[in-house]
């Protein structure tokens, strides 16, 4: 089966008052607007991330805490915006008031051991408010710290690194290339391996805008969210084995699709199934774009270390009805022309609807927004003790929107190689999800025995 649940654990975190750490030099004090794909209206949310390490003795004596709250300071002189504060122009313009207020650092210790959490690693973690707190009026938009980094020392020796992003400022691969950063400089680097790159007009829109192709993820929608009150989250684990039952389903021709094509397609198949929506209702499946990857995403490619938004949300767009009473195929067919869609004037043309409709959010009713990141290395990010065993994003759901999930790289306690996708949903709807896709499962595993 794929789906994990985490284990039921409760331990107690001693936290220090939050601190600022400020760049460990001076920075320029200045103004600097962010893009036009930046300041859309649903990219400004806190996203959590979280990496557990274990103790690792050749590092014995050495505080984590110390390592990392130094080499924060040595990293915010090269990413100095991070200690920043965003505010608003006109128009709802956001830019980032460089003044070196700091980014907010948390110390803290927790009466838990690593191996307690259990042999598959996964989100939701327990206890995790208390992992990466959130200070009272720390989290919002605008004048707040655009960063939050809580170290916990275990009593392992281990210990666990969370971060808390304004989406606003950066993407996965942005604030992954953050990370790889402050954690080279943690192990003695004088500088950044990439050095940080701000450029973000380059993301900006045309003058004049002129919307040239067809954006249904910004369509105005009428209906109601999923509330973000009362629902579970659960994580699914797709290895090789989940991916080729999958691809038992498929026709002859379409065996060769990227496992992210096919299990993206499921996923949005047996959520929709779950929600038990109005046959004629419209249903929005949207992936993240990366003008950094790709054919002919972007040209000229934007430069090495960028590290704003660059991303757009292509959109595949079918009823309920037709989705649900379709084979798997029909769905895969519709994610596979959503991604070949995507060009340089894709992000061109979005960044001109963005500001020739007011920086909208991207349509949130009936709709499953997907991002991969794991290929990004995040389990790569070594202070010192080593790989992670787990990193990445912390939760599904993108602030108050719960149908926002990340694909994270993830080895099970098997060995086996795959991904983790942390979902959420209410309670009932959860069930009928897992049950929908134990059932998928099942019946390619079934038709293979058949056959």
């Amino acid at each position: 089966m794929a789906a994990l649940r985490a284990p039921n654990l409760v331990f107690t975190v001693r936290r220090c008052q939050p601190e600022f750490i400020a760049p460990a030099k001076p920075t320029p004090q200045e103004v600097k607007l962010l893009s036009d794909i930046d300041d859309q209206a649903g990219l400004r949310a806190q996203t959590p991330f979280i990496h557990f390490y274990r103790s690792e003795p050749s590092m014995a004596g050495k505080d984590p805490v110390k390592v990392i709250r130094e080499a924060l300071a040595q990293t915010l002189v090269f990413y100095y915006p991070f200690a920043g504060r965003l505010r608003e122009g006109e128009g709802g313009k956001l830019m980032v008031d460089c003044n070196g207020e700091g980014v907010m650092f948390i110390e803290a210790d927790a009466d838990v051991i690593l191996q307690q959490f259990g042999d598959d690693l996964h989100p939701p973690f327990p206890c995790f408010q208390d992992l990466l707190y959130s200070p009272p009026g720390s989290d919002g938009n605008l004048h707040c710290p655009i960063l939050l980094i809580q170290v916990t020392r275990l009593k392992c020796g281990g210990f666990i690194f969370g971060l808390r992003m304004n989406h606003s400022m950066s993407d996965g691969p942005g604030i992954a290339q953050f990370m790889k950063a402050l954690a080279e400089i943690a192990q003695g680097a004088t500088q950044p391996s990439i050095l940080p790159v701000w450029n973000r007009d380059l993301l900006n829109a045309r003058d004049p805008p002129n919307i040239t192709l067809t954006h249904h993820e910004y369509d105005e929608v009428v209906g109601d969210d999923i509330p973000s009150t009362n629902i579970v989250h659960r994580s699914f684990f797709f290895g090789p084995s989940e991916v080729s039952s999958l691809r038992r389903l498929l026709p002859n021709h379409l065996t060769q699709s990227t496992s992210f094509d096919l299990v993206t397609a499921c996923l949005w198949y047996c959520r929709t199934k779950a929600l038990e929506l109005d046959p004629q209702d419209d249903v929005r499946l949207m992936f993240l774009a990366n003008a950094r990857m790709g054919r002919d995403r972007f040209n000229p490619p934007l430069p090495k270390g960028y590290y704003g938004n660059a991303v757009v949300f292509p959109t595949a767009f079918s009823t309920a009805g037709k989705l649900c009473e379709s084979p798997l195929e029909y769905g895969l067919e519709l994610v596979r022309k959503a991604k070949d869609v995507v060009n340089g004037e894709y992000f061109h043309s979005v960044a001109d609807l963005l500001v020739s409709r007011g920086r909208p959010s991207f349509t949130t009713v009936r709709s499953f927004i997907v991002a991969d990141f794991s290929r990004l290395g995040f389990k790569d990010v070594d202070f010192g003790w080593g790989k992670a065993v787990f990193a990445g994003p912390a939760l599904s759901g993108l602030g108050t929107f719960q149908g926002f999930t990340f694909y994270v790289g993830y080895t099970n306690s098997k060995g086996e190689e795959g991904r983790i996708i942390p979902v959420c949903l209410p309670p009932e709807t959860m069930e009928k999800f897992a049950k929908e896709l134990d059932l998928l499962l099942n019946n390619a595993n079934q038709s293979a025995i058949d056959g």
